[in-house]
């Protein structure tokens, strides 16, 4: 009989430490690499205060190195940035951040600059399937798991016919297609949700100038990973503060988290280095992971 409790015991406790975050593996230090709209890092915030939140025994570190107008395909249009410089190339820094970083796990977004704004071509297409292909190789030769996931979309202006919302479907779709991949299709649970909402309102848009989610579009695609990464309920729910409402007060716990992440990455992207100018200089690590700390007492006061 005892025999038996003990076994259902040690069950019982494997299975709570397999719930133990919500990153699949439980990795200590998880990665996020991408362009501006990872930069701009809204639905990586949410990500990181739903792990912090549901799971705050949980010691893991959260990094975000988005840099903005950085392709994986190595391309850049003529006159990028008014001629002030090319698009930065991921090529060029990746085995600094793999270095750096150390992370058991990354998340990789790219596409949305790669195909550089023009119409669909084969050769622009190979060098996105070329440069996805070959950080998916580095990243596993590193050591780390990756999880790709698809380009948010590009949403035409009045009179405006690129077709450059196709180049990010065909990407996506390719994306979709890789075998014995983990792929979170965020481009289609956009496409979803914009349908939905043009709808109910013709004018409508995710991103103002075509490109960059607002609020609500990173909210979308924070959904659509938590909901890969089997968060219980999360599609439910209609707002960051409800998904952190048990908390007395979910916008202040959120903010800290938001500044908190702000600070890190800023500081991350000066250290590991990188040719993308017009950029903030983040404060030296040592000063920055003393903040991060005080923030991080504070963060855990509301788990408390």
């Amino acid at each position: 009989m005892m025999g038996k409790r003990l076994h259902l015991f040690v069950l019982l406790f494997v299975g709570f430490s397999v719930q133990a975050q919500i990153f699949p593996g439980n990795p200590k230090r998880v990665l996020f690499i991408g362009n501006s709209i990872t930069y701009a890092g809204r639905y990586v915030q949410i990500i990181e205060a739903y792990q912090r939140a549901k799971f705050p025994s949980q010691e893991i570190d959260i990094y975000n190195v988005g840099l903005p107008s950085e392709t994986v395909s190595g391309l850049s249009e003529d006159g990028h940035a008014s001629g002030r410089f090319p698009r930065p190339d991921l090529h060029e820094r990746l085995a600094r951040v793999l270095e750096q970083i150390k992370p058991d796990l990354v998340f990789a977004t790219y596409g949305m600059n790669d195909g550089i704004y023009l119409p669909l071509d084969e050769t622009r297409f190979q060098k996105f399937k070329d440069g996805i292909l070959w950080m998916h190789e580095q990243v596993h030769a590193s050591g780390a798991k990756i999880i790709h996931i698809t380009p948010s979309l590009y949403e035409e202006k009045p009179n405006e016919n690129i077709g450059y919302g196709k180049v990010l479907d065909e990407y996506s779709h390719w994306l979709t297609q890789q075998k014995n991949w983990q792929v979170i299709d965020t481009h289609s649970a956009l496409q979803k949700y914009l349908n939905a909402e043009l709808k109910k309102n013709a004018n409508f848009r995710i991103s103002k100038d075509g490109v960059h989610p607002g609020d609500e579009g990173h909210w979308m695609m924070a959904k659509e990973i938590l909901r890969y990464l089997g968060a219980k309920k999360i599609n439910r729910m209609n707002s960051v503060e409800e998904m952190l409402e048990p908390f007395k007060d979910p916008k202040a716990y959120f903010d800290l988290i938001v500044q908190r992440h702000n600070m890190l990455k800023d500081s991350w992207l000066t250290k590991i280095g990188h040719k993308r100018p017009e950029m903030k200089m983040g404060l030296p690590m040592q000063e920055a992971n003393l903040k991060a700390e005080q923030w991080m007492k504070q963060i855990k006061e509301f788990t408390r």
